[in-house]
This record gives structure tokens, C-alpha cells and sequence, in this order.
């Protein structure tokens, strides 16, 4: 099943049924690109002044046997100027196309204002998909490095949901090992307060993070042996699922879980399914065994793996020594159960770039085991985030717990931006702002950077209203918001779209006209930093527009209505942009 794209672009749909036909007049016995393959070429010219939209002729040039101005040069003579096309050119390789406003205010900004420009399926024929991301470790603490993940997943969910692509979400925590046996060993023999009423999720990774540190001083001391006899015990409990360490598990557990949930919600996140590593445990083991007894895997010092080193992947280690799995063998077991159970046709991991191998060896261990979707799994990677002094480590505890990140962000907008409504606005309001622009500026900041880059975390850089951020983007929708209810907007007076002749205006339209085109490149590639791009763009374009053309005292009624619509327009289509990055838009700020 290959995705297609669907022509959803109704200028782009216009000027490509004008561009076959001129091509079926220059070479009227040879079908070189279909109609939606000359929709999706169509791109906006660098330089405003060349037009609106632009068509390269290469890929035209080996069939028709002509050099590419040539071809354009044939073609313009065949495209007759109509009620869309005001002017069409011949540049070298281009054909550059000028549309007629009153097409733009047709096909652009009345669909945007009625809503069916956001109805339109972007992609179809794309495989049913599950996403698996955010996969955050029980008994720890999620902090800011946690969220790159969480934003990028969310972001990559709304976005393929909103291009037509069935996208399920499915979330992996950690709930067994190591990790939690420390948080339970340092709360039973060195904590001796209890846990708080409330927090218990966060204090809770803190138990671990001094558990960790404690356990490094003591190494290479003679408490050393009598710590690993009781992490030891630990460990044997929460794998027989009896005795107190096991009870004191599901409790602490249940903490991390309601700390998930909290989080979850305030991202406006949710999860078709949840998998844990404690339930595919046992049952990845004991599917690595009957691959063993099947002579699929091999024993190598007593523990069984299989070898990857034809295909330069080294030994994976499936079955440890002393009988337990690792990460691979439960990632295969799930595998097993995403594709059998739920039926989708194609898998994607959300996981950091430090991965890498793993999922490579996971990937090639299925297809060596006969799994045939094997080929279906994908990693999408991404760098990982970093305070200006370094990398965060929950075990060494210099990190910034999220539930505290967002409690500064949301007071550091009420004393920087909005002490100054004091009085005038209701604390409700002023918490509901606060709380919109914090988590604007978060998933902004975790979406905007190429996924290969590393992300440096600087909450002030974040929170500016100015710049390329989310309250800035939030800020210009909040102000065409105000701007629409001050001027009165009414949405059933009808505009004369011929009247916007300013070069602000025009470019302002056009950059509206790429809002799904953006969103379907930027769903196939997994990219919300495009998104983030795009209504960086348009924010900007706003702002020149509203500078050079006046709409409250514009010269007439008419030209009035035609830019408070073009206003509200743009309001509408920042608010739908800011939404598939999971960021409300606010009314006021």
C-alpha cells in the first residue's frame, strides 16, 4: 500500500488541469506526468515578484525530447490567461504563474473562513499505523528531556490524523529493573521520612536518584556486597510477584502512574494503548525459548542471542545467563503483538538517536525470525535535549522535574507579560493565559528543531514573545483575535477579493493557500519542525501586512471588510496549525 496525495489544493488544482492540457497540446501522443503530479510540483517561488506559483519543467525534458526553457516557453504559449490565471511566464526552466486575486479570495480565504479548507483528506492508501512514544521509566522523575518525545509524538499523531492517515498511539513505560529496585532498596534502609500527601510521583524519583548516588559512593566499600544482596532479594520478589518489596512495587508504581496521567493531561495527550514492560516479561522470555528449541537462536556462555555479524550488527543478547530478558527481547515480543493483535500495517518507534543499534538489531533479528512486517517497523530518532550546562541525568538528579518547569513558566508569564492586566482581567483568566503560553512555549520549543539537532533548553529564550516561539506565534493570533472583535468581523458579509492589491496582501494569501500542503509534506515526513516553520512564516507575513494595510481606517468599506476577512482568515489558520502541534491559541494575551 503506497500513500498517495490527494489534489486538495484548489489554486494548485486549477493551474495543474491548465498545465496538462497545454501539455497534451505540445505533445498530444505522450502522457508525461499525471494531474496530481503537477498539483504536488507546483511550488512558491522564492521571489514574490515572480508570482504565486511555480512549475519546473525537468522533469519533462528527457520525454519530450527538449531542452526545459524550451518546453516552458512552448507551454506558456498554449496556457490562455482566464478568471485564475492573470499572468503566466516563461523563465528559464519555470513556468511562473500569477493568479487573479478575486481566484485567491475564492479558493483560499473563503474555505479557510468556512472551515473546508481544514475538512479536506490530504494523503490516501496510507498503511494503518501505530506510533509508540513517550516511554518514560517508573519510579523516576519525568523532567524537560522527557518532553522532546512526548511534544514530537503528539505533534506527529494530530498532524498524520488531520492528513487522513489512521495513526493509533500506544505508550511502552519501564516498570521493572534496576532502576526500580534502587528507588525501593533506598526507600526501605536510608529514608526516613514518609512519602507526602501529594507529589508522591516526583518524590518518588527522587528516592531513586539517592538510591543511585548512594549506591556509587558505596562501591569498592564493604557495604558494597550487602547492597547487592538486597537489591538482589529485591529483584527475586518483583519477578515472583510475592513479598513486600512486591506489594511496595504496586504501590509506588500506581505514583509514577498518576505522575504519567497529570503530565499526559496537561499535554492534551492520550493513548490507545498502554503496554508495560512487567507484561510482555516473562512472555518475551518464553518466546525467545521456543525460538531456541526451534534452532532460530544460539547459546553462547550460557546465554542465548542470535548472531547479527553478517550483517555488521555484532551479537545480539536475547536470554541472560541467569535466565531474564533485556530490552531487545521484550521489544520483539511486542513487535509480535502490535502487528498480530491490533493489525496495523506499519510500526514507527519514537526513541532517541542513542538507540540506534538496538532498534537496528531488533529489526533485522525479526526478519532473520520470519516476521514479515520486519520491513514495516521503522525508528524515527532525534537528538536529545540539554540544559545550557550540560546533559540531564535523573541518576545523578541535575535535572528540571516537569511539574516544576511548568509552575515557573506559567508565574514567569504572569509577572513578565501579564502584571500589567492586573485588574482588568480575572485571575482565572490570567491562569488560563499563563497556562496556554507556557505550554505554547514547551511544545514550540520541542518541535521547532530538525530531530538530528540537539535541543538546548533556556526557558527566558522560550518564553519572548518576539522571535522565532510559540508565544510569538500565540501572540500574533491573540492580536488578530482582538483585532477581529474590536472591528466587529462579520463572517456573512461578503468581501470583494479583487480589492487586496497590496504586495503584503498577496503574500499573505499565498502563503495561506500552502497551509496542507505543508501539513501533507510534514505528516509523510514525520516533521512538526516544518509545521513550526510554516507559522513562523505566516506570523511574520501578518505582521507586515498589518503594518502596511490599514483595516480599521482603510480608504473604503469595502477594502475594510476584504482585509478583516484576510485578518480573520490568517487567525484561523494559525490556530489550526498551533493545534497539530497540540499548543492552543489563545484570544487574548
Amino acid at each position: 500500500m503506497t500513500p498517495t496525495t490527494l489534489m486538495h489544493d484548489q489554486v494548485r488544482s486549477a493551474l495543474a488541469e491548465r498545465i496538462e492540457k497545454a501539455l497534451k497540446s505540445v505533445a498530444p501522443d505522450t502522457q508525461v506526468m499525471t494531474t496530481a503530479q503537477i498539483h504536488d510540483a507546483l511550488v512558491e517561488p522564492p521571489n514574490p515578484e515572480m508570482g504565486d506559483l511555480a512549475f519546473g519543467v525537468f522533469p519533462l525534458a528527457k520525454a519530450l525530447r527538449m531542452g526545459p526553457p524550451q518546453i516552458s516557453a512552448k507551454l506558456k504559449e498554449s496556457i490562455a490567461l482566464d478568471d485564475v490565471v492573470e499572468k503566466v511566464e516563461a523563465a528559464g526552466p519555470y513556468l511562473n504563474f500569477t493568479v487573479s486575486m478575486r481566484a485567491l479570495g475564492e479558493k483560499v480565504i473563503a474555505p479557510v473562513l468556512n472551515g473546508e479548507m481544514f475538512k479536506r483528506k490530504l494523503i490516501a492508501n496510507a498503511p494503518k499505523t501505530m506510533i509508540e512514544y513517550s516511554q518514560p521509566n517508573t519510579h523516576k522523575e519525568l523532567h524537560v528531556g522527557h518532553m522532546r518525545n512526548l511534544c514530537l509524538g503528539d505533534a506527529i499523531v494530530r498532524m498524520t490524523r488531520y492528513a487522513g492517515i489512521e495513526m493509533i498511539t500506544s505508550t511502552f513505560p519501564g516498570d521493572v529493573g534496576t532502576h526500580v529496585a534502587k528507588a525501593l532498596w533506598y526507600m526501605k534502609f536510608h529514608n526516613s521520612e514518609p512519602a507526602p500527601v501529594t507529589g508522591k510521583g516526583e518524590w518518588l524519583g527522587q528516592m531513586y536518584s539517592k538510591g543511585h548516588l548512594l549506591l556509587e559512593d558505596q562501591t569498592g566499600t564493604p557495604q558494597e556486597a550487602k547492597n547487592r544482596e538486597q537489591l538482589t532479594m529485591i529483584l527475586k520478589q518483583l519477578e515472583s510477584k510475592s513479598g513486600e518489596y512486591y506489594d511496595l512495587w504496586k504501590e509506588t508504581r500506581q505514583w509514577s502512574i498518576d505522575l504519567m496521567k497529570r503530565v499526559y493531561q496537561w499535554a492534551g495527550v492520550d493513548f490507545d494503548y498502554w503496554y508495560w514492560e512487567s507484561d510482555v516479561d516473562s512472555a518475551s522470555v518464553q518466546l525467545m525459548q521456543k525460538y531456541f528449541s526451534e534452532g532460530k537462536l544460539v547459546k553462547s556462555e550460557g546465554a542465548i542471542g542470535m548472531d547479527l555479524s553478517a550483517d555488521n550488527l555484532g551479537f545480539m543478547l536475547l536470554i541472560k545467563s541467569d535466565g531474564t530478558g533485556l530490552y531487545a527481547t521484550k521489544d520483539i515480543e511486542l513487535a509480535r503483538r502490535k502487528f498480530n493483535d491490533v493489525k496495523i500495517q506499519k510500526s514507527l518507534y519514537l526513541v532517541d538517536m542513542r538507540q540506534a543499534l538496538h532498534f537496528k538489531q531488533v529489526f533485522k533479528a525479526l526478519e532473520h525470525l520470519g516476521f514479515e512486517q520486519a520491513k514495516d517497523c521503522v525508528h524515527l530518532q532525534y537528538n536529545f535535549v540539554e540544559l545550557p550546562d550540560g546533559a540531564m541525568s535523573s541518576r545523578k538528579g541535575n535535572i528540571i522535574p516537569i511539574t516544576d518547569l511548568i509552575h515557573r513558566m506559567e508565574d514567569t508569564v504572569k509577572e513578565q507579560y501579564l502584571s500589567r492586566y492586573k485588574g482588568e482581567w480575572t485571575d482565572a483568566e490570567m491562569n488560563e493565559v499563563a497556562a496556554q503560553v507556557a505550554k505554547g512555549a514547551v511544545k514550540y520549543g520541542m518541535t521547532r528543531m530538525d530531530t538530528n539537532k540537539k535541543i538546548v533548553f533556556d526557558m527566558n529564550e522560550w518564553l519572548k514573545i518576539e522571535g522565532e516561539s510559540g508565544p510569538f506565534v500565540q501572540y500574533s493570533h491573540a492580536r488578530i483575535a482582538s483585532l477581529v472583535r474590536k472591528l466587529g468581523y462579520d463572517s456573512s458579509a461578503k468581501a470583494d477579493w479583487s480589492l487586496l492589491a497590496d504586495p503584503s496582501e498577496r503574500r499573505l494569501v499565498r502563503g495561506l493557500m500552502s497551509f496542507n500542503v505543508e501539513v501533507a509534506m510534514a505528516a509523510q515526513g514525520y516533521k512538526p519542525a516544518a509545521i513550526c516553520a510554516y507559522l513562523y512564516e505566516i506570523a511574520k507575513r501578518f505582521n507586515v501586512f498589518y503594518h502596511e494595510c490599514p483595516i480599521g481606517t482603510a480608504a473604503t468599506p469595502e477594502l475594510r471588510t476584504a482585509r478583516l476577512a484576510l485578518a480573520a482568515a490568517t487567525g484561523e489558520i494559525l490556530a489550526k496549525g498551533l493545534g497539530l502541534l497540540g499548543i492552543p491559541a489563545p484570544q487574548k494575551m
